[in-house]
């Protein structure tokens, strides 16, 4: 596959995000698929949350460098990072969102997007 084939196309992206959660066992790791649900703002979201604050970081962290070895990009925004409670990695069509426990349960993205298709991976 070309390399400018595979930078548009997001279930890659969603792929090495997973991969990257999976070997900083991330838990519950979910992939939400918006496309059928006429979403603007953006394909996929993945999500997955950590116990702490440094575990929060060292997951978005992997999630980036698994993007960028393979796709050599980086997100096009990040927040979060300072306070480690909800990291938010944008990559235009997949949004990336590692949570501390409290906060995804707090935040609820799933059942905000409750008619989004949902698929979990295990960590690794």
């Amino acid at each position: 596959m070309a390399k400018n084939k595979i930078l548009k196309d997001s279930a890659y992206i969603t792929e090495l995000a997973i991969h990257g959660m999976q070997e900083k066992k991330g838990n519950e790791i979910v992939r939400l698929d918006l496309r059928n649900i006429h979403s603007s703002v953006a394909d996929y979201f993945v999500i997955c949350h950590a116990e702490s604050g440094t575990q929060v970081k060292a997951l978005a962290l992997s999630v980036e460098e698994e993007i960028y070895k393979a796709l050599k990009q980086e997100p096009v925004h990040k927040e979060g990072l300072a306070n480690a409670d909800w990291i938010i990695l944008d990559y235009i069509d997949v949004v990336i969102h590692v949570f501390r426990t409290e906060k995804r349960q707090f935040y609820g993205i799933e059942e905000l997007w409750g008619d989004a298709e949902m698929k979990y991976f295990q960590s690794a």
